[in-house]
């Protein structure tokens, strides 16, 4: 079994309801979902003016190769109505792949750890109340490290 970490996030509509059906159909297309993390509202990343997002870590153990996990998800992310028509564009709900166990993968559709997740708050906050102790096979440093040495400042703030 593989220990998967995945980042939620939602900036448009109900966006607690998007998170929870997100959750859902997670359980319903790999495993039920082990572990969440509380949810967090965050300033929006990369584009500045868009609405706040809240986001949500969960973890679930699956056999699903992260190939066909990364095709169920943005699957999952049509469901509910997800459309992707600008970089960074405000969306009901999003779907990041943020591990896969201890895999590295560098595919030019799927890259594992998440390229981005040691530079952003939005994500550490919530993947530390969840997995502290995790060990990103790149940096070889904890999650908790990671996050307390980060530079981004951006608002970030528990439910």
């Amino acid at each position: 079994m593989n220990r998967v970490f995945l980042l939620l996030g939602s900036n448009l509509g109900n966006r607690q309801l998007y998170l929870q059906q997100a959750i859902e159909l997670i359980g319903t297309h790999f495993a039920p979902v082990a572990k969440t993390s509380s949810i967090y509202e965050t300033q929006s990343w990369g584009k500045t003016d868009a609405p706040d997002y809240l986001n949500q870590v969960v973890m679930l153990e699956t056999e699903v190769p992260a190939s066909e996990l990364l095709r169920k998800i943005l699957d999952i992310e049509l469901m509910l109505g997800r459309k992707r028509e600008e970089k960074w564009g405000s969306r009901t709900i999003d779907i990041d792949i943020l591990f896969y166990g201890d895999e590295i993968i560098d595919d030019k559709n799927l890259q594992v750890p998440h390229p981005e997740l040691h530079n952003r708050r939005f994500t550490l906050e919530p993947l530390a109340e969840i997995a502290p102790g995790l060990l990103h096979p790149l940096l070889k440093k904890t999650i908790l490290d990671v996050k307390n040495n980060l530079k981004d400042s951006l608002i970030v703030k528990k439910l």
